[in-house]
């Protein structure tokens, strides 16, 4: 199909006549094949947000309806649709209403009402290109008598043809050469089967060959598809073409070099350009429906507040700072303007790969016609690359966006120069993780054989390709070619929601899943390295034994001394942290991440004393619980229950004891009953003398401790209310 990203006017022109539903047992009609590719053709320009405009002429059709319809002259020919921009109800007319027709028409009448429509409705219209697009399976009858007019016509006014028919057809003659499948362009295939052609189509066929090669000679015959190559080509829905702006500026070099540029998004992360809104399900139309903000205060009766009586807030841990429209002015950044300035160099390695970041590479030229900046540019590019070394450049796009900082590296081709910029972090933007080493653990350490195994895989999954003798490198993944199956499959979902209201949404279509698929090539080649690995790397399914103990167990060491019961208790822990000893080597502290694993790790691994280690516990969560926010009470609730159990490991329960009856206090303070409840729920209380030896606390008042407080009696009320003081209600108790 003709594609071009300047405004085209396109008419599609199907023959819809008797003989277009015939077809072999088994096998789809011409009928249907055109109407799939006139389908998805379409479709393609729906989705690429084309400026085409399309129009659809039908021929063999029961009744005629053109403007150039006479006494037995241009009949059965219909102007379905009027040169407009494609839309859902164009692929709805293709889905329901094209229907066989029980006549036939001549297509080269058909094609002279085409070029009417072009001539009588691009008038006061500008369009770069002009086509015409004939799908049929020429069996219809034609006259020759005009043929010379036909063709003089689409030359004068520049229309392209292209025909689409149910079979590939050869070079040589009307009937096709079986040996020819080779030599011929990879649209074409193969030549047609003699036998499923009739003499009429032959004669359509060398008719075709003769218009094509009287335009265009014989690359005509390129403009020949059949059907099932169409599809082919047309599977994949069409990319929003779209073109870059210049964006002009001046890099500058310090405070006396300035050198005029343009600069062209080179990449860019492509999003969806419409995105959803919401409709009234019946009408479905968005003017159906109003949309009214209410704002209410955060208490029982939900008050309501004008919006003139709000202000913005930023918070900031537990506490919301008002921040107004007039602050958030004054705070922003005051630029003076778009900016490409440069602030330094330095080496090419020292910005790594990893450092590369933000949705969009630039490549910066001369301003046109500019010689001056040409030579500075240039002369600016070429030290960059001789030197190996890249510049530190300050960006800002307008004055209303944010400054980046970036790097600006030499790009030289042999028909181009520029430079090329991408963006790089600030230092709140750099994650620094640390992981432990697997140099110290033994058990890690991999040997020759291993290595070279993994080597060789590696090896064999390149997605590169050279040829030593022609010294050429092909891509075996080309990305760049690829598009992107969230685009496919939301479009093709759309399509289906569009036509189909009712349906369930069809499954993924295959084409798509087979996109990302590995190359056969590749996958081929790392079958060997595959296996061995398997071989060298076995796997064995390791299943944990739950220790039974006994009563045996239980009471075998009481006659020891104390200190080696307590040696026990801690050895027999050890193991239900063994997930969490990977990162040991290098907790320093509780952190706010995984405050209770960092906890427990410093009281095993003794980096710090219990008192120490709870202190800092205590405090992350004491943070938690500022923030007032579920997630925040559920991570103080793993580290409460973490506190619990060590505390009962190492004898600290009286320090335990004391933090959660403080901490009933402060939650009471600060009215935390939710989390309160939570606790309660889980059954979190004092350790009891049963647990451990050294608490006092018994079972009963530790279920006491978790039973909600009575509210105060009457009299006591009665007392406060009458600004009674505290003897008074002792004297009640």
């Amino acid at each position: 199909m003709a594609a071009s990203r300047s405004k085209a006017a396109v008419v599609l022109c199907m023959d819809v006549g008797s003989a277009m539903g015939n077809s072999f047992p088994g096998e789809e009609s011409p009928f249907e094949l055109a109407k799939k590719v006139i389908t998805m053709f379409v479709q393609r320009q729906v989705f690429a947000e084309s400026r085409d405009e399309i129009a659809l002429v039908l021929f063999g059709t029961d009744g005629t309806e053109n403007a150039l319809a006479g006494k037995d002259q241009y009949q059965n020919i219909t102007v379905h649709r009027h040169l407009m921009l494609p839309d859902f109800d164009l692929l709805e007319d293709i889905e329901r209403k094209i229907q066989p027709g029980s006549q036939q028409a001549d297509f080269l009448d058909a094609l002279i009402v085409c070029m009417d429509v072009i001539q009588q409705e691009t008038v006061g219209k500008k369009f770069e290109k002009r086509h015409i697009e004939v799908f049929t399976d020429l069996s219809s009858p034609f006259s020759k008598d005009q043929l010379d007019v036909i063709i003089h016509n689409l030359k004068k006014f520049g229309i392209s043809l292209q025909f689409f028919l149910p079979f590939p057809i050869g070079k040589e003659d009307g009937t096709g050469d079986p040996g020819d499948g080779n030599s011929r362009s990879d649209h074409q295939g193969s030549s047609f089967p003699l036998k499923g052609i009739t003499e009429q189509q032959k004669e359509g066929i060398r008719m075709v060959k003769k218009v094509m090669r009287s335009l265009e000679g014989e690359d005509g015959l390129d403009e020949i598809y059949s059907f099932s190559e169409s599809l082919r080509q047309l599977c994949v829905f069409k990319k929003i073409e779209k073109r870059s702006i210049p964006w002009p500026c001046t890099l500058t070099i310090g405070s006396s070099l300035s050198i005029k540029i343009v600069a062209y998004k080179s990449i860019i992360q492509e999003k969806v350009k419409k995105g959803w809104t919401v409709v009234d399900a019946r009408t479905l139309k968005k003017e159906d429906l109003q949309k009214e903000t209410v704002y209410c205060l955060n208490d029982d009766n939900e008050t309501e507040v004008p919006k003139e009586d709000t202000i913005q807030g930023f918070r900031y841990g537990s506490d919301i700072v008002p921040f107004s429209k007039v602050d958030e002015e004054h705070m922003k950044y005051k630029l003076e303007g778009k900016c490409f300035s440069v602030l330094g160099f330095c080496r090419s390695s020292q910005v790594h790969r990893r450092y590369f970041m933000g949705n969009q590479v630039l490549k910066v030229f001369a301003a046109k016609d500019d010689e001056a900046a040409a030579v500075a540019l240039s002369s600016l590019i070429h030290a960059l690359d001789e030197l190996d070394m890249v510049a530190v450049v300050r960006y800002a796009y307008d004055i209303r966006s944010h400054p980046q900082v970036g790097m600006a590296f030499p790009f030289i081709k042999d028909v181009y120069e520029c430079l090329i910029y991408v963006q790089l972090p600030f230092m709140e933007d750099l994650r620094q993780y640390m992981f432990s080493s697997f140099k110290n653990n033994k058990k890690c350490t991999p040997t020759e054989a291993q290595l070279s195994a993994v080597d060789a895989l590696i090896d064999s999954m390149s997605l590169i390709k050279k040829d030593e003798k022609d010294d050429t490198i092909e891509d075996l993944f080309p990305t760049s070619k690829i598009p992107n199956p969230q685009f496919q499959r939301l479009f093709q979902c759309l399509l289906h929601r569009a036509l189909h209201p009712q349906e369930p949404l069809p499954p993924i279509q295959p084409h798509i899943l087979s996109m990302l698929d590995p190359p056969t090539e590749v996958t081929t080649k790392c079958q060997v390295p595959l296996s061995k690995i398997k071989t060298i790397f076995p796997l064995t399914e390791v299943i944990k034994k739950k220790d039974q103990v006994t009563a045996q167990d239980i009471f075998q060491d009481n006659h020891e001394e104390g200190p080696d019961s307590k040696k026990l208790k801690t050895e027999e822990g050890e193991p239900c942290f063994s997930i969490s000893s990977l990162a040991e080597g290098s907790v320093t502290s509780v952190g706010s991440v995984n405050p209770a694993e960092n906890f427990r790790v410093l009281v095993r691994q003794k980096k710090a004393t219990f008192e120490e280690a709870s202190r800092q516990l205590i405090s992350r969560i004491e943070q938690f619980l500022d923030t007032n926010e579920t997630p925040y009470f559920m991570k103080s609730m793993d580290c409460i229950t973490v506190f619990r159990q060590e505390a009962i490991q190492f004898s600290e329960e009286q320090r335990f004891n004391d933090f959660l009856k403080a901490l009933r206090e402060k939650v009471e303070m600060k009215q935390l009953n939710h989390f309160w409840e939570i606790v309660i729920q889980d059954g979190i209380t004092l350790i009891t003398k049963d647990e451990a030896p050294g608490s006092s606390v018994t079972a009963e008042e530790a279920k006491q401790f978790l039973a909600p407080k009575e509210p105060p009696n009457e009299d006591t009320a009665a007392i406060f209310a009458e600004g009674g003081d505290v003897d008074d209600l002792l004297d009640l108790i």
